[in-house]
């Protein structure tokens, strides 16, 4: 039997004396030989990052392995200098970041970025260099390379982002590429294309690929192998088929319970019922700029049409860039529309000005997509909440009795109130995101990919929060996500978006089951999982 490629073995890497628990890792062994595809799974917080950091020796400075040996190609990497783990990076063991905006400089051009990396590890020709970069931009099914190499990451899309990274990690065609979370933000379709990239590159260059994801349905499309780790330790690990079709350990079984996302409910509204809230061709253009002079129109909403009753789920599905999260924001007055109306009680949103919207504003709130970068990471919880209802004259005793109220509400303990973002999980800081848009006790909720970062078990815990809070509190939702699963699960009816045009609209089951649009075929058709379940 040949020696494997990487060979971990009882790795144990301990936190800080202070926290819930006493280890990071502990006693982890995996094996992964050349050519095959290892899927890491598992909620946040259980170790995954945490073992890619430490095969490339990337672990915080307070964090070191305290027991355990890493070999790759039979070597020790503990034993290696700093520089030889430098000439090893990037060479020989290269990584895909799960965010590939904070992993690109955005002062830098895509062409200077990859081109860094092949002059770092000593291909002196600057032509051969700009020959590579072009080759990489086009392996990777990026358009028209010659302009890519002049671009900055803040012009690409996020599927495209991702490929310029994976580029970069291929530049030196290394033997094992480790991937962390690769999938995790992206729509379908740009999903199951990365996905699609992954399988040629492991196919065609003979690559192990070691993958870091919370997704399942990840995993079903390109594993060949699976390691389900908990809290810092490996509780099962086994073939594709064996540990997706027979786990044998109950927090396996938890996972993928959790993908199913439960049962919706009966309808929670009256479908006759006059409209909450009606939107009526609106419209958004921005101006772009193409060299010194030329500019060009991008139309990122074009006559957006549907209504919402109260108490209902609006689902509002659609690509990257499809337009969704400038409607969502078009909804709470965050940008305001060139054209249409968006009639709350018979009051047009889209026509007020600052003064007049004011008090309208705390009707219709906002749940962001990203908790940590919309909550101030220097305030504390409790201040956050309570900032909406002193803003709008709410007395402080009342605001603070209200925003106490609702960290209970949205499950988190008394002890919230007093600290900071950075002291939760991202599902804690999604619950306290949901829980400050509940602040100014609005009649709709504009929830913006509120769940596309979150693990599995996470995951299906703040759509069972949302469905009670709607529930109990008669909210209406309009549910923007790029998962179709999630959107079967918790939307009454479903909005398709395409090139900022709403193309279909229609019941949940309808659209997912009967599709009469040919790009919502397309968006069903590229879903990871073999087939999306249809709504109870």
């Amino acid at each position: 039997m040949s020696e494997p490629l990487l060979e971990v073995r009882n790795l144990r890497i301990d936190l800080p004396a202070g926290g819930d628990r006493a280890s990071a890792v502990s006693g982890l062994s995996v094996e992964l030989a050349a050519g095959e595809v290892l899927c890491v799974v598992g909620e946040s917080g259980s170790g995954k990052s945490m073992l890619a950091n430490a095969i490339l020796r990337l672990l915080p400075a307070h964090l070191k392995p305290v027991e355990g040996s890493i070999r790759f190609r039979g070597e020790d990497l503990a034993g290696r200098s700093e520089e030889g783990m430098r000439e090893l990076r990037g060479k020989d063991i290269a990584m895909v970041f799960q965010e590939p905006m904070s992993a690109l400089n955005p002062l830098l051009s895509i062409g200077r970025q990859i081109d860094e990396s092949l002059r770092a590890h000593g291909v002196a020709s600057a032509t051969r260099r700009r020959e590579r970069v072009l080759d990489l931009l086009g392996y990777v099914g990026l358009p028209e390379p010659q302009k890519l190499y002049h671009a900055y990451p803040f012009q690409l899309s996020g599927g495209q982002r991702q490929r310029v990274v994976i580029a970069i990690a291929l530049a030196l065609e290394p033997a094992l590429l480790i991937a962390d979370e690769p999938t995790s933000a992206l729509d379908v379709s740009t999903q199951a294309q990365v996905l699609d990239l992954l399988r040629r590159i492991r196919r065609e260059k003979g690559m192990a690929v070691l993958l870091i994801t919370h997704d399942f349905a990840v995993v079903e499309a390109i594993a060949d192998r699976v390691l389900v780790m908990e809290k810092g330790c490996v509780v099962e690990q086994g073939a594709l088929r064996q540990v997706l079709d027979a786990p044998q350990h109950a927090y396996t079984r938890q996972l993928l319970a959790a993908l199913d996302h439960g049962q919706r409910g009966p309808r929670r509204f009256d479908a006759d019922a006059p409209p909450l809230l009606e939107v009526a061709g609106l419209c958004k253009h921005y101006d772009s700029r193409q060299g010194l002079w030329r500019r060009r129109r991008v139309t990122a909403l074009a006559d957006a049409s549907f209504s919402l009753r109260p108490g209902e789920c609006l689902g509002i599905v659609g690509e990257s860039g499809s337009g969704k999260t400038t409607l969502g924001r078009a909804l709470v007055r965050l940008l305001r529309p060139d054209g249409g109306h968006i009639l709350l009680r018979g009051q047009d949103l889209a026509s007020l000005s600052q003064r007049r919207l004011r008090p309208l504003r705390q009707q219709v709130q906002m749940i962001f997509q990203d908790p940590f970068a919309s909550l101030n990471p220097r305030q504390r919880v409790g201040r956050q909440i309570m900032a909406g209802p002193l803003a709008h004259g709410v007395p402080a005793a009342e605001a603070e009795r209200r925003a106490r109220e609702l960290l209970h509400q949205v499950g988190l303990p008394e002890a919230a109130f007093e600290r900071y973002p950075r002291d939760f999980s991202g599902g804690q800081r999604q619950r306290i995101g949901i829980a400050r848009a509940l602040a100014l006790q609005p009649k709709v909720l504009v929830a913006d990919e509120c769940v596309s970062a979150l693990d599995a078990l996470v995951q299906q815990q703040v759509l069972e929060l949302l469905e009670r809070l709607q529930r109990e509190l008669g909210l209406s939702l309009v549910f923007i996500t790029h998962d179709l699963q999630v959107a079967a699960r918790l939307c009454d009816r479903i909005a398709v978006m395409q090139g900022g045009r709403i193309v279909e609209l229609g019941e949940a089951q309808q659209v997912l089951r009967a599709p009469r649009h040919d790009y919502t075929r397309r968006l069903l058709a590229a879903h990871p999982l073999r087939e999306v379940e249809e709504p109870a």
